[in-house]
Order: structure tokens, then sequence, then C-alpha cells
């Protein structure tokens, strides 16, 4: 019986002494040329996100106008308007179809914009009101969801607007040694749409991926591998041999006391 006992608890070191190169990221030969022209896909403004927009002009009184906080007599349904205070522009929510209601201009549709996009709109529709208007505007919700078997799950939040799927794994605390690396799954809903994309991270030509860099909201998934359930096999085997020892051991007990 003791034999058996050490041979079982053993057992998690076969397990254990794996080949080291499933644990690492990026691996082979690096193609310079092609991963030199990887691009960083603009994120874009999605339904029912967050961004502020500050509005600045030669005249700070003028553009405050721009800048201002929703009134406390506003009804809680008017979600569409600005929500914070003159001095840090104001917040606004993008409804389902996609609109704002931006002050002195009505509502806006601005899903589907990037940032310069929006830019440009705003500097056209205001070059009439404003002398020389610039405007601060970012993307106030932008946060990505790391789940699986990673060491610190959870949501995200990114305060510069960009992160790597890399990056964001760091963010995680790495990749667990259960996490598979050949097939970390990436969902992406972009104003109703939704994708799917399965990367693998051994690969360096991941760079080239258009999930490499995440996008708001989006959502990584790290599989797990089979070693994980074998070794929570093992580890319920061993707790079985343990009991059967101890239950011999009582037995063994109680015959010699009577």
């Amino acid at each position: 019986m003791l034999y058996l006992t050490l041979l079982v608890a053993s057992i998690p070191c076969w397990w254990s002494c794996g080949n080291p190169r499933q644990l690492q990221y990026m691996q082979g030969t690096f193609d310079t040329a092609a991963l030199r022209t990887a691009t960083y896909p603009v994120p874009v403004i999605q339904s029912n996100e967050l961004i502020s927009i500050t509005v600045y002009s030669d005249d700070p009184r003028a553009s405050a106008y721009y800048n201002l906080p929703t009134p406390a007599t506003t009804p809680t349904t008017a979600v569409t308007g600005p929500t914070v205070n003159a001095s840090t522009g104001s917040t606004y929510l993008v409804d389902e179809a996609g609109n704002i209601v931006f002050p002195g201009l009505g509502p806006m549709h601005v899903a589907g914009l990037t940032k310069d996009s929006l830019y440009k709109i705003l500097q056209a529709r205001l070059a009439d009101k404003l002398q020389n208007p610039y405007f601060i505007i970012r993307l106030s919700s932008y946060k990505v969801t790391m789940i699986g078997e990673v060491a610190k799950p959870g949501q995200f939040t990114i305060p510069n607007e960009r992160v790597s799927l890399l990056e964001a794994i760091a963010m995680a605390g790495d990749l667990t040694a259960y996490g598979r690396r050949d097939n970390v799954l990436i969902m992406r809903e972009i104003n109703g749409q939704r994708s799917w994309e399965r990367i693998d991270l051994r690969k360096p030509d991941l760079i080239n991926s258009p999930y490499y860099y995440l996008q708001p909201n989006d959502v990584v998934l790290v599989d797990i591998t089979k070693n994980k359930a074998a070794a929570s096999d093992v580890a319920t085997v061993r707790n079985i041999s343990l009991a059967t020892s101890l239950i011999s051991v009582l037995a063994i007990v109680i015959s010699v006391l009577q």
C-alpha cells in the first residue's frame, strides 16, 4: 500500500516535466520585413459607449457653451446628453442608434466614426460659431476583458486607448501553465457585428493579425490544456489513495484494540 501511495503521489511530476517550448511565446524565425509593415487598426466609436469631448477656441467664454453640463433638472431619460462639468468637457453615452445630443448642434450620429473623423465633423460644424475651434476627444469606456487560464482574470481599463494582445495578457498576470498558447480566442463586437478569431501566441506573425491590437470591449478567452484535467484527475486519485490508506490504518488499529 505504501508503494502504491508513493507511485500515485509521483504522477504529477510526469506532467510538470513537459516540453518548455509549449509555454513560450512567438517562437521561430521573425520575418522582420513583413512584421515592420504591421498597422494599428484605429478604434471606432460604438453604440452604448462613453466618449468625452472638450471644446476649445480663441474665445474661452464662447467655447464654454459647448462644454455645458447637464442641468440638475434634466430628466434621467436624457442619457445621450453631456454628463460632466464645463472645465473637463462633456461625457456622452452613445445610444443604441449610435447618436449623441451635442450642445448647439442637436443629435449627431457618431457610431462607426474614428476620433479623427468626429474631430473633422465638429470642426466643420462649429467653424462659423467659434474662432479656431479645436477638440480633445477620448474613448472613456475603452475596456478589455481577460478570462480563462490567466493569473488575474477580469476587466481592464485602457487609459491610452491602445493595447496589444500581449500587453493585455501581461496586465492579467500572464497565462497560467495550463493556458493554451496555441488557442487564444478573441471575441469582438463592433456596432452589433460579432466576430471571433483564434490566435496562436507561439507564432511571430501574430503581430500581423487584425486581432493583435485589441478593440474596445474585446473579450479574450484563454483555453485550458488537457494537462489541467489530467492533473485534477491525479489529485482525485491521490486523495482516494490517502483515504484508503487511512481506512486501512484505522481498521488495523480497531482490530488490535479488540
